[in-house]
């Protein structure tokens, strides 16, 4: 399960990200709820409009996120984004103390957060590739999801508590604070043992990018139905937030409910990390899982019986994504993960511009229950399309050994050798045909 941390500069990095998740989970739930309470009187429509400036930066500026995570060294991108994250924090926790913080200036440092996000996160995700082998890929990526979501358990709990104690401005300084973990692990890393990256000579940008997940079915249909979730399923600081306000709980209430889903996140995560690879048909299924689970939650009639559903809400979604994002990374070719990964982060972080407010309305219009039901049916159609294309795409046989069982064929990646001198081809190799990679200039 913890293979990766063999790898010194993976047992860096999972420090450092664990510290600096754990502030940003506190951030977070500061955010929203300075936007729902201190700003506004409980306008879940104006937080859902908060999201959407904050992940609408990585679907409009995909094309350069994704050629900047596969042109620059992406340590120095990670160290740049952190920094700027930093002054951003900074900066609201300031305006808030000084109370001079107004919703439109929120709007602002929101659209701030995801323009700077915009660049971290492709790079984020395949600097992970970058400092673990090929098959330690979909290990490392379970890992740093686990870390994610342990963040996710321990942070918004903090962070609630830390609302109540000191105000919601201090949150805001403290998570500056703890940037400087992950730009610390950065500079710490021994950089002679990041694995090389090839480059792409063909100067096709993202147009290269999103030419070869539209020609792979599979990609295709895991973009689609990680959409779908991006979009109406993972609204949670819009649905936890105002059920919190329904069942009469406050800041601290909001916040404990963050840490019960990440409880089943984690658990999510861990088991993901199990696995020897990352499997379209898991993804499928924890989409359908995720669907059913929400509906359950809408329909829970107290506080602790809503919080008991979030703990299989969490475990479905972080199968989901984990899954998902260990998928992407490991069947892509390494010439063009980065401009691949950027078009997947586009999907499910730009997707929150298009379903936030519309949940966010939901939840005005017809109260929370609703917009939660509207994320659980956008699961099972997530489930029905995957089903359909196992279907259609003739990848599902019957197993030689058993009449009644079925199995599906899964996309693997490539084992690349290196080139060989032809001086030192041997009777052996010469046995076997080789891929052959571009020579190194």
């Amino acid at each position: 399960m913890f293979r990766s941390f063999s790898n010194v500069n993976y047992r860096i990095w999972f420090a450092g990200a664990l510290v600096s998740n754990i502030g940003g989970w506190m951030q977070a739930t500061a955010q929203d709820w300075v936007v729902l309470t201190e700003l506004t009187d409980n306008d879940a429509a104006a937080m859902g409009v908060t999201m959407a400036l904050q992940f609408a930066p990585p679907l409009v500026l995909v094309s350069l996120t994704g050629w900047v995570a596969d042109r620059f060294d992406r340590r120095h991108i990670l160290l740049v984004t952190q920094t700027v994250l930093l002054l951003l924090a900074v900066a609201a926790g300031v305006l808030l103390l000084t109370d001079v913080m107004t919703l439109p200036m929120m709007f602002g440092l929101a659209l701030g957060f995801g323009v700077a996000n915009a660049f971290d996160a492709p790079a984020r995700q395949a600097f992970v590739s970058d400092m673990v082998s090929t098959g330690e890929t979909s290990n490392a990526v379970a890992l740093n999801s686990a870390s994610f979501n342990l963040a996710r358990m321990i942070g918004p709990a903090v962070g609630g508590l830390l609302i109540v104690a000191i105000g919601s401005g201090w949150v805001f300084i403290v998570n500056a604070a703890t940037f400087l973990a992950m730009m610390l692990a950065l500079l710490m890393m021994r950089t002679h043992l990041l694995a090389p990256r090839l480059k792409n000579r063909n100067r096709g940008g993202l147009a290269a990018g999103f030419r070869y997940v539209w020609g792979r079915g599979d990609l295709r249909v895991v973009f689609v139905m990680v959409f779908l979730i991006g979009a109406f399923g993972m609204n949670f600081p819009i649905f936890a937030s105002t059920m919190a306000l329904e069942f009469g709980s406050g800041a601290d209430g909001y916040g404990v409910l963050s840490s019960i889903l990440a409880i089943g996140a984690l658990l999510g995560a861990l088991l993901a990390a199990r696995r020897d690879r990352a499997r379209v048909r898991v993804v499928i299924l924890a989409a359908g899982g995720f669907g059913i689970s929400a509906f359950v939650s809408s329909a829970m009639p107290s506080y602790a019986t809503y919080a008991v559903t979030l703990m299989f809400t969490g475990f479905m979604i972080v199968t989901l994504l984990t899954t998902a994002n260990g998928y992407v990374q490991i069947s892509t070719d390494p010439a063009l993960r980065g401009r691949v990964l950027a078009l997947y982060m586009a999907v499910i972080m730009g997707s929150t511009p298009v379903g936030a407010p519309i949940a966010g309305w939901v939840a005005d219009a017809f109260g929370p229950r609703a917009a939660i039901m509207l994320g659980g049916t956008a699961g099972l159609i997530a489930c029905l399309i995957g089903a359909l294309w196992v279907l259609s795409s003739g990848r599902l046989h019957r197993r030689e050994e058993s009449r009644f069982l079925l199995t599906l064929d899964e996309t693997r990646p490539l084992s690349i050798i290196d080139e060989i001198d032809p001086v030192e081809f041997s009777d052996t190799a010469a046995q076997t045909t080789p891929i052959r990679t571009p020579r190194k200039d």
